[in-house]
């Protein structure tokens, strides 16, 4: 066995376990790493076939020399601009505009929604209030807002247990975000895998367990609850944009999301960190992004490495077949390309999120 120390953007040391083969009498689950015996075509995609925008990053770069780094390589990749989801409102936010605000036409920091005193008379109005100072100190978007079933946990510097996104009280900032023309980006729920018990017939079981959802948490919301969470607000403010972050988390049945798809035209969705969950599933999705080509926006949520993005491009632009990647998924399964058409990847990459960011 080899140790490895692998040193992060902000500066954090990782320890990474690579090397060789263990025993099968003792190995562990978690530590099943194949290495593929395919005699089958293998590309390298470093670079991005079109110029990129990546709607859903958070502020990985803490200083000016990481953020010059992440510029660098963000022009090594092909990436034109990174939307910053930074959660914040006050102080935090700022801190970020003044950083980030070095590179306008690389960056756009979007905010949160400040949920102190939520439970005060009132607090909607101060909330709006904290939105449009945010919005007049370069916010041109919100998120990305959370709720893995207890609320919205995401937003600094005060988390919303107990509000989700469909809560009357948010009706006047969800309100606000339309007449400023300021999308909202939202992850609700997690991937189906974390719901499914987590024994020996979980097929992401690998990956679940770590992310897997405590179903025994008074007042938690489950899967389906959270999309129709979701889906109400989104039908009950037509004229405001909402991302779903992560195909909103129904990659196992993206028909949940096509069905959203073809009721609202002010819903879109990101495809960030669910690279892993939808490869196993090429020729499906090549399908889903055909018929939603309008609709689905480019994002990582992974970090800033070279790697990183030559995965996401390398799985969405290639055929390619019976790939791993283990330093950014740890499901049992292998990679597949989906091999999107040109027409559909300058959407995917850019075209959609500029019509999304055209205000």
């Amino acid at each position: 066995m080899v140790l490895r120390l692998t040193v992060t953007l902000s500066g954090l040391l990782l320890l990474v376990v690579t090397g060789h083969a263990q025993n099968p009498e003792t190995l562990l689950l978690k530590n099943y790493r194949p290495k593929s015996i395919y005699n089958v075509p293998v590309s390298s995609v470093p670079k991005a076939k079109y110029p990129v925008i990546d709607m859903h990053t958070h502020p990985y770069a803490q200083t000016e020399q990481q953020l010059a780094q992440w510029v660098k390589t963000m022009d090594q990749v092909g990436i034109e601009r990174s939307i910053i989801l930074s959660y914040a409102t006050g102080a935090r936010f700022d801190s970020l505009v003044a950083l980030y605000g070095k590179y306008p036409s690389r960056f756009e920091v979007w905010c949160g929604f400040d949920y102190t005193g939520k439970d005060q008379p009132g607090w909607s109005e101060k909330a709006v209030k904290e939105l449009e100072r945010c919005y007049r100190a370069g916010a041109r978007g919100v998120g990305e807002l959370g709720d893995k079933g207890l609320g919205e946990f995401y937003s600094k510097p005060t988390p919303g247990y107990g509000i989700h996104i469909d809560d009357a009280r948010l009706k006047p900032l969800l309100q606000k975000c339309a007449e400023l023309r300021m999308p909202i980006s939202i992850h609700v729920a997690e991937p189906y895998w974390m719901y499914e018990p987590m024994d020996s017939t979980n097929d992401g079981l690998m990956n679940a367990y770590k992310w897997r959802i405590d179903k025994t948490k008074a007042g938690l919301l489950g899967h389906a609850e959270l999309i129709k969470t979701l889906e109400n607000a989104v039908r009950d403010n037509p004229k405001t944009t909402f991302i779903a972050c992560h195909f909103a988390n129904c990659e196992h049945n993206l028909n949940i999301l096509g069905s959203l798809f073809d009721k609202y035209p002010n819903l879109y969705a990101d495809i960030s960190a669910r690279y892993g969950e939808t490869a196993p599933i090429p020729r499906f999705m090549n399908a889903f992004f055909k018929k939603y080509q309008d609709r689905l926006v480019y994002g990582t949520d992974m970090g800033t490495s070279p790697g990183m993005y030559a995965t996401t491009f390398r799985i969405l632009e290639t055929a390619d077949e019976h790939f791993y990647d283990f330093d950014r998924f740890s499901y049992h399964w292998p990679l597949h390309g989906f091999g999107l058409d040109q027409i559909v990847l300058r959407k995917l990459y850019r075209l959609n999120a500029q019509k999304i960011l055209r205000r």
